[in-house]
């Protein structure tokens, strides 16, 4: 199949409605029909005011990036930028071309 790779990156520490920005969005994913998606706490990163976080054993700071990610037809793409657009979420994503499917095997 064809579709997209819908990725998002935020602050793990950032809320929506008074929830995880990260778990909103797979919260409202689900609601919406998508059938699946992740959340990945990053290591080590920097944006676009070029500051670099990094995780360290003993920082309990949570200011760590998470993207979350999706693999999606691109009309459940739309609808999952429409519904950012219309709660009015500030938030950077990137949506990528995706070939997608599974391999059936005996485990």
């Amino acid at each position: 199949m064809r579709g997209t790779l819908l990725r998002f990156y935020v602050h793990e520490n950032r809320t929506h409605r008074h929830i995880a920005l990260f778990e909103w969005l797979l919260e409202q994913a689900k609601k919406i029909g998508i059938h699946g998606g992740s959340a990945f706490r990053a290591i080590a990163g920097f944006g676009r005011h070029g500051i670099l976080h990094e995780e360290h054993f003993f920082e309990l700071a949570a200011d760590m990036t998470v993207a979350v990610e999706f693999v999606v037809s691109d009309e459940e793409a739309e609808k999952m930028l429409a519904l950012l657009r219309e709660e009015r979420v500030s938030i950077f994503y990137a949506r990528v071309v995706a070939e997608f499917g599974a391999i059936e095997g005996d485990r």
